[in-house]
């Protein structure tokens, strides 16, 4: 794996949205987090493709490839942190030079949801460590929960160096309220539980490289050039931890992406699967599949361990998992509590 240096005070953040803008109704909130981030002595450059241009995106594909590229190409920039994701960063991918962007410095590529799409392709495909964390209008200066206000730090930490995040107690059931209160950060009012649906068969720990991001999306990916797990897994021997999160799929669509999965012999090339906590409306009709009922029928009876329920994804707040960095995911129960950490080691 190739690191991208350390984000310390002086690092640059470029600034483009691969898929949703923001609308001006959003422009406080954006000053917020971006005047949060100079005080902390980052730097700030803002490119063309930020605001929504009509329907879901900030610019046609061919513009937000094009400034994409110019800022990975741009050694000035360190961090490319897009403000939040959107629904089809997928069509830039073809117009992406790889080829190009092999002999480029790596540079971080930081946020969650249709970020993640470009961020795990760029860890498999081209073996750049990425970052799969809270999105840029999460930063705000009230964003003091543990996750979410050390998200930056963990990018500081130096090739070979490690880091340690646990479980949280509570999660946020809703986001802040962007517009009107642009300040503001989470409110960590539902409790959380990290669960097995599936142990190991010795100990309490899966290990291997982490890869993965928004299950809705990637679900599309694997098996092809942009996620070709088994080619990632070849070249990594400690082996793979594949992580994902449900952001609007119905328990039936889950259990298509599986399926898919499965034929694809997605789990076949990895260690274990880390699921986040699905913000996808479940099925109410009890007739009907429902989305625990899924997981268990459809991922129950896979050889290896299944852990759920983790701080990724749509219901934040996020831990911050390094796609490449050799990771140690443990959950332990200890009376009624079950204690969850993972430890990341940026090995090479």
């Amino acid at each position: 794996m190739k690191y991208p240096n350390p984000l310390t005070k002086g690092s640059t953040f470029g600034i483009t949205a691969f898929s949703s803008g923001i609308s001006p109704k959003h422009n406080a909130r954006f000053e917020c987090v971006t005047n949060h981030l100079k005080s902390q002595g980052f730097n700030i450059v803002v490119g063309d493709c930020l605001y929504d241009q009509g329907k879901h995106v900030s610019g046609s594909a061919k513009q937000r490839a094009e400034e994409l590229m110019s800022m990975l190409l741009d050694d000035s920039i360190d961090a490319i942190y897009p403000p939040w994701g959107g629904e089809i960063a997928m069509e830039l991918l073809p117009l992406i030079d790889f080829e190009r962007l092999k002999l480029a410095r790596p540079k971080w590529i930081l946020g969650f949801s249709d970020v993640s799409t470009i961020s795990a392709t760029f860890a498999c495909k081209l073996g750049w460590a990425t970052g799969h964390c809270s999105n840029l209008m999460d930063l705000a200066p009230n964003a003091i929960d543990p996750l979410t206000s050390s998200t930056l730090q963990h990018f500081a930490t130096p090739s070979g160096g490690n880091f340690t995040q646990e479980a949280l107690e509570h999660y946020a059931s809703c986001w802040p309220d962007f517009v009107n209160a642009p300040e503001s950060g989470l409110e960590l009012d539902t409790k959380t539980c990290w669960k097995w649906l599936t142990k190991p068969s010795h100990g309490d720990t899966i290990q291997g490289r982490l890869i993965g991001g928004c299950w809705d999306t990637l679900s599309h990916l694997f098996g092809t050039e942009y996620l070709d797990l088994k080619a990632m897994s070849e070249r990594e021997p400690e082996g793979l931890i594949l992580y994902l999160e449900n952001a609007e799929m119905p328990p039936t669509e889950v259990a298509r992406s599986i399926l898919s999965m499965e034929y694809r012999g997605v789990f076949e090339c990895i260690n274990g699967l880390l699921i986040g906590r699905s913000a996808a409306p479940d099925e109410t009709d009890s007739n009907r599949l429902s989305y625990y009922e899924c997981l268990r029928q459809y991922l129950g009876d896979l050889p290896i361990p299944v852990m759920i329920d983790l701080d990724i994804g749509h219901k934040p707040p996020n831990l911050t998992l390094i796609n490449g960095a050799l990771a140690s995911v443990s959950l332990s129960a200890k009376s009624e509590e079950h204690i969850g950490s993972i430890t990341q080691t940026l090995a090479p």
